[in-house]
């Protein structure tokens, strides 16, 4: 009685645990497996080496999906790091009405990456949306017509995609700053340091650990980007908006090539593990360094 008594919560969460380790990571090591093969609609389990990457990393189609995973990371977590720091600075000031701003700056976060891109779609279709309000109220030679054109429609999803999560790192930036002693910037005002100085040359540099944070959750936001996608261009015209997320479901579901599939999915895996295991060893080394 004493042991069960003392295992309890062991024991309790044991078959969740049990759960969670064979549908997420038994999967992975499944979907690993797989990509060694030559499946097709359905898996084989005889192995055929890296013959599936060097097919998937022969084909055009990924190469574009690459590269605009690059453009749209890169474009999209600058962005909304840089709105999201400007706006938390901003709200930072004890503005009146901060309350209802940040209400008004979250409220994207809440809708679903479908609704935004639905929404989307329609301000930037040129026939019903930015362009045509333009041409209606005078200005005849105006167009913007991104969403339809190849090498511009990439950015349509960056504009909607930073639109929704800008707000969300906003928060997490607000957070960070309020949880800065106030009597460090006390003590810089009294110094005769500006509010540009203080901010850029004291507070932000302490807030190191809430960028990493916020770098992890948008380039993970970044790498599975899939609904936003297929709600604003479904990956055209074409396959100029082409993601590794729609490339991946495209040839599983599509076109019933399930290793091939299973390769892009260990690509991104990959990926987001490259990024995030050594945010967690840095971030262990310091818990570490402070005992």
């Amino acid at each position: 009685m004493y042991w069960i008594k003392k295992n309890l919560p062991k024991i309790v969460i044991s078959p969740s645990f049990a759960l969670l380790a064979w549908f997420v990571y038994g999967f992975i090591l499944w979907t690993a497996y797989i990509s060694f093969t030559k499946s097709k609609i359905l898996p084989k389990y005889d192995l055929w080496g890296v013959g599936q990457y060097v097919r998937l990393w022969s084909m055009d189609r990924w190469h574009t999906s690459v590269s605009n995973l690059f453009i749209y990371t890169v474009l999209f977590l600058s962005l909304c790091i840089i709105i999201g720091v400007i706006l938390a600075i901003l709200l930072d000031q004890k503005i009146r009405g901060e309350g209802v701003l940040r209400t008004i700056y979250l409220y994207p976060m809440a809708l679903s990456f479908i609704v935004t891109g639905t929404a989307w779609k329609w301000i930037m279709n040129p026939t019903m949306g930015i362009e045509k309000f333009f041409i209606d109220i005078g200005f005849v030679n105006f167009t913007f017509d991104w969403l339809v054109t190849s090498g511009m429609s990439i950015y349509c999803v960056v504009i909607a995609g930073v639109w929704q999560s800008s707000g969300f790192i906003m928060a997490i930036f607000l957070a960070g700053l309020r949880s800065i002693d106030d009597e460090i910037i006390k003590a810089a005002k009294i110094d005769g340091a500006g509010i540009f100085s203080i901010y850029t040359k004291i507070v932000l540099p302490m807030m190191r650990p809430v960028f990493m944070s916020a770098v992890v959750i948008l380039v993970h936001l970044s790498i599975k980007s899939y609904d936003l996608i297929i709600a604003l261009t479904a990956g055209g015209p074409g396959t100029s908006s082409d993601m590794p997320a729609i490339f991946m479901t495209q040839y599983a579901f599509n076109r019933s090539e399930v290793a091939l599939a299973s390769s892009s999915a260990m690509m991104m895996f990959l990926t987001v593990t490259a990024i995030v295991v050594p945010y967690l060893y840095s971030e262990l080394r310091r818990e570490d360094g402070k005992r």
